[in-house]
């Protein structure tokens, strides 16, 4: 997965970006990125405080306000790259800025759900503005040789953003209202409008290139039916009319765009790309880490509020070594990978990952602190030697004309691998009875000494096999 030495004379360089210093850009990358992943993590900790505000049940139309952002960001993200190369990456960033505080500063004023949901969306658009084509930004800011190092770095903000998320999320809540959880976007978003309009020089593009107004729609209703199959499957039952229908919907959507775009002048994805054999490699390894990798996001919480009784603040610390870990790491592995190459550390990388993840599913009823926090430095490690290197990769092998649809490609890879991660760990746990015995352990309600040893028998069993 090495991808071939680029000199700095062959750089991708947009028009105007040498009079831009590169560390300049990585900051306002970093606003940018962390803001939108700052918003990813710190609405959930405030759901039920939302929930209990608009008079509603945890599960149902609330969930919405998750959903809704995580629908809209998948459906867009490979669009939003593929119209950086055509226009430029500085008018697509500064739009997924104002379109961000935008919709951040009406879900603070939202009046009732319905109007929060939806800006939600409107969030969920600028967030996919923003992440699409941030790693296309640096590898246009940086020679080849630092590209690495860049992503790296950047990948300490999108690490504190997730790590952050839920604590402040929870001071917030608790202290002020869940209103300020959205009204904290606004001033960061906008120093990194001010800064951007200001620092990055690259001017609009005006060519020729026509845009792909039917293969956008298509890919946004594939992507979008089958975010949204995978999000509420555990829910509706993976054998609902519903679900079938949205999946069958999304297989229509994707075969229909494959016939699309291999007519038009101008796809909206480029499929020559999936021919480059160390980008498809590196686009399927981003896909399939996540796909292994974020049940740990998803199952821990479970694990200890469920079975062990930590609070959901506790529980919140004691899943921040694994972003931290990630967070000093990936810039010394980006760094390693601009010297040695990147196909080594990836493939080590992973294979750390997966220790961790073995090491993980020994986790029982009884493991100390440590135990659980010790493992998770491992496997944060594993993530932070695979993920640089391969996104370094990745956006390497792709021409400097469409490092956006590179750039989209990954952004896209990460959302659908975390969806089916989530999917496919929450149907494993539940088929196991882990669900049942995790909600029964919670309430505690007249059970006996036996009955709870049971229980915590089947979600220690079902957590392992998961």
């Amino acid at each position: 997965m090495r991808s071939p030495a680029v000199k700095d004379s062959q750089q991708p360089v947009a028009a105007g970006s040498q009079r831009t210093n590169k560390w300049a850009v990585l900051a306002i990358v970093a606003i940018g990125v962390f803001m939108a992943t700052l918003d990813s993590s710190i609405v959930n900790i405030s759901l039920p405080t939302i929930a209990r505000y608009f008079g509603v049940p945890l599960s149902g139309p609330v969930e919405w306000v998750i959903i809704a952002y995580l629908v809209v960001t998948a459906s867009v993200l490979l669009t939003a790259g593929r119209l950086a190369d055509m226009i430029g990456r500085k008018p697509i960033w500064v739009a997924g800025l104002v379109i961000f505080i935008t919709g951040s500063a009406i879900c603070g004023a939202a009046p009732s759900l319905a109007i929060l949901i939806a800006a939600r969306g409107l969030q969920g658009l600028g967030g996919a503005l923003i992440m699409a084509i941030s790693p296309a930004m640096l590898t246009t800011a940086f020679p080849a040789r630092e590209r690495g190092r860049a992503l790296g770095i950047n990948a300490v903000f999108v690490a504190l953003g997730v790590s952050t998320g839920p604590t402040l999320g929870g001071i917030i809540t608790t202290n002020l209202s869940w209103r300020w959880i959205f009204y904290v976007n606004v001033p960061i978003g906008i120093i990194g409008i001010v800064a951007s309009l200001l620092i990055l020089k690259e001017p609009l593009r005006r060519g020729k290139v026509q845009f792909d107004p039917l293969g956008a729609l298509l890919l946004a209703i594939g992507l979008a039916t089958l975010t949204l199959g995978l999000s509420f499957g555990q829910e509706w039952g993976w054998s609902s009319p519903l679900l079938i229908s949205l999946l069958v919907v999304s297989a229509i959507a994707f075969v229909a765009l494959y016939q699309v775009e291999k007519r038009v002048p101008n796809p909206v994805i480029n499929l020559s790309l999936l021919r480059n054999r160390v980008f498809l490699s590196a686009n399927l390894s981003l896909i399939l880490s996540f796909l292994a990798l974020f049940a740990v996001s998803f199952m821990l919480p479970f694990y200890l509020e469920d079975l062990r009784g930590f609070s959901t603040e506790q529980a919140g610390l004691l899943l921040t070594p694994l972003p931290l870990t990630i967070a000093i790491f990936a810039p010394l592995s980006g760094t390693l990978a601009d010297r040695f190459g990147t196909r080594w550390l990836a493939a080590g990388g992973l294979a750390l990952a997966c220790l961790g993840l073995v090491l993980i599913s020994q986790l029982n009823a009884h493991s100390s602190t440590w135990d659980i926090i010790w493992r998770l430095v491992v496997t944060g490690m594993g993530q932070a030697m695979f993920q640089s290197p391969n996104n370094s990769a990745l956006l390497g092998s792709a021409p400097k004309e469409q490092q956006g649809s590179a750039s989209g490609f990954l952004a896209t890879g990460r959302v659908v691998g975390q969806s089916l991660s989530v999917a496919l760990a929450g149907a494993i746990f539940a088929s196991l009875g882990g669900a049942a015995a995790g909600a029964a352990l919670a309430s505690r309600h007249n059970l006996s000494a036996a009955q709870v040893s049971a229980l915590q028998q089947t979600f220690v069993s079902s957590f392992h096999v998961t």
